[in-house]
């Protein structure tokens, strides 16, 4: 039977989950919520801009915490994928003691710190590096001069603000949380791509065209021509039943069906297969270049097919297929072409390129790709398209009308314990320390969700990159914030520039952006 995703119309239908029976959680005494930094104090504010929706500000300070700016050397490295030369803020002990040396014969007093490990569930525990510092000063600007002294010695320096250390208190933290009750929401939680796949929109502007009274940011996204086309997906992504773009390896994905009735969290892959008769071809990717695979984590793509934040992967042999919601020209090149109608029949083959037809799909192909598209693609035979999204314990996700997917990664909470597969979803690698320290490691805004025991939906953001006003979160941090939120079950979404929450169509928190709010992929819209 021909898969016709393209017939479920509209912007995703999703939810948050029934509600189950369970003690109060911490989430609804927000001055009693249990944060991450110690000895935070906080200071609450509460509005509900629609019933079963309730949005929470929070103005964390911690006292005791006094960051400055400081200059950290960075010890040389290799990235693992590449070969290319690298720089690390962590080394090993015997260099950062060469470092010290070579520092004091300059007369640059310089001190070692063991940096631990943090709390995640794929890597090593003890300590991960060394890292060597030289003081710590009231101004980006003196830190400059100090960090130039460095380098004269032939040093690579770095100049860092303390209070986005993870061994550090912060001294400022701006957090904001929407909660959606599904006991008393009646409206719509919807997964939205603002009208087209292959382009960016502020999440306020997704907000203001959905009419929600609540959004966030939502999953990774391409942001530059070399990776692809700008916008479109880097990882899973499904829009009222139709995947619009396929997983990258098995990372975290906020799954929301069913109206207002279901949400959760889980670790997803998608698989997508074209049949012939007895003929099949694997569709490695949806609505993106053949043969550029952002973040990788895909089958037969080089330097790898596991996972790996911000790289993009290569494939000479790649089938892609694009649905209507990719909403932009076609990519253009080498390859071969097959446009189907509604129906799976072939209706046009052979030149790369064009717009996919409405009700339609097209098939592009590079490699063995393209010949199988050339050999099968034969004007008016159907092609059947088969699509299977699944969880890690191999369970099928319906993909109707009313199921919507965003994905980034990696997961929080798993079950109410602190559960961070960091390496496992590519975002750390301990074989390569040059990789994903500040990402995951230093604080950073963040974009987070989860649900909790009685079903409730919960969205935060976490301000960060603004010394003094907002530092942000490490991942550690994120998962133990939403764990004193009340949520069970979490992941982290995409985060910093992109880090937005819209409150009835206005940003209420801070970009960290110097132009304000950034344009993204995709978005969760709460709809009256």
């Amino acid at each position: 039977m021909v898969r016709r995703r393209w017939m479920a119309a509209g912007i995703a239908l999703i939810a948050a989950s029934t509600a189950v029976a369970g003690p109060a959680v911490a989430a609804e005494r927000p001055g009693g919520v249990a944060l991450p930094w110690g000895s935070a104090t906080a200071t609450w504010t509460s509005t509900s801009p629609a019933p079963g929706v309730e949005v929470r500000t929070a103005a964390i300070s911690v006292p005791q915490a006094h960051p400055v700016w400081t200059v950290t050397v960075q010890a040389p490295a290799v990235n693992r994928m590449t070969g290319a030369a690298a720089w690390a803020e962590l080394g090993d002990a015997a260099w950062a003691a060469k470092s010290v040396s070579q520092l004091a014969a300059a007369g640059i007093d310089a001190h070692v710190d063991q940096v631990p490990w943090p709390a995640f569930t794929d890597t090593p525990h003890g300590t991960e590096g060394s890292r060597v510092r030289v003081g710590g000063f009231a101004t980006q600007a003196d830190a400059k001069k100090q960090a130039d002294a460095v380098t004269a010695t032939g040093l690579h320096p770095l100049v860092e603000w303390t209070g986005y250390d993870v061994d550090q208190a912060p001294d400022r933290e701006s957090v904001h949380v929407g909660i959606v009750d599904p006991a008393v929401f009646h409206g719509r939680v919807v997964a939205d791509h603002g009208g087209a796949v292959a382009g960016r929109s502020t999440t306020s502007a997704q907000a203001r065209a959905a009419g929600s009274v609540l959004a966030v940011n939502a999953g990774f996204f391409i942001t530059s021509d070399a990776d692809g086309v700008q916008g479109t997906q880097a990882g899973l992504g499904v829009y009222g039943g139709v995947l619009d773009a396929q997983s990258s390896g098995g990372r975290a994905a906020l799954i929301l069906q069913d109206g207002s009735r279901h949400s959760r969290v889980a670790n997803l892959t998608s698989r997508a297969t074209v049949r012939d008769g007895a003929s099949s071809y694997p569709i490695n990717g949806t609505n993106r270049v053949p043969g550029r695979i952002r973040d990788c984590g895909r089958p037969g793509v080089s330097p790898t097919e596991q996972p790996r934040q911000d790289f993009t992967c290569t494939s000479a042999d790649d089938l892609v297929s694009f649905t209507p919601h990719y909403g932009a020209d076609l990519p253009t090149g080498a390859g071969a072409q097959a446009v189907l109608d509604g129906r799976g029949r072939v209706v046009a083959a052979g030149t790369v390129g064009g717009r996919v037809p409405a009700g339609g799909e097209v098939l592009q192909g590079i490699g063995t790709a393209a010949t199988w598209l050339k050999a099968h693609a034969v004007m008016g035979r159907r092609l059947t398209v088969d699509e299977r999204v699944r969880d890690s314990a191999g369970r099928t996700v319906p993909l109707t009308g009313r199921t919507g997917i965003v994905s980034a990664g990696p997961i929080l909470l798993r079950d109410g314990k602190v559960a961070i597969d960091a390496a496992t979803e590519g975002v750390v690698d301990p074989a390569d320390l040059s990789f994903g320290y500040a990402w995951a490691e230093q604080r950073q805004p963040r974009t987070l969700a989860g649900t909790d025991a009685r079903g409730r939906l919960i969205l935060v953001t976490v301000d960060g990159r603004q010394p003094g006003v907002s530092e942000g979160a490490t991942l550690e941090e994120a998962a133990r914030l939403m764990r004193g939120l009340g949520a069970v079950n979490a992941l982290n979404l995409d985060g910093g520039g992109s880090t937005a929450m819209a409150v009835n169509g206005t940003v209420v928190n801070k970009p960290s952006d110097a132009t304000g709010e950034r344009a993204v992929g995709d978005t969760v819209q709460i709809i009256p």
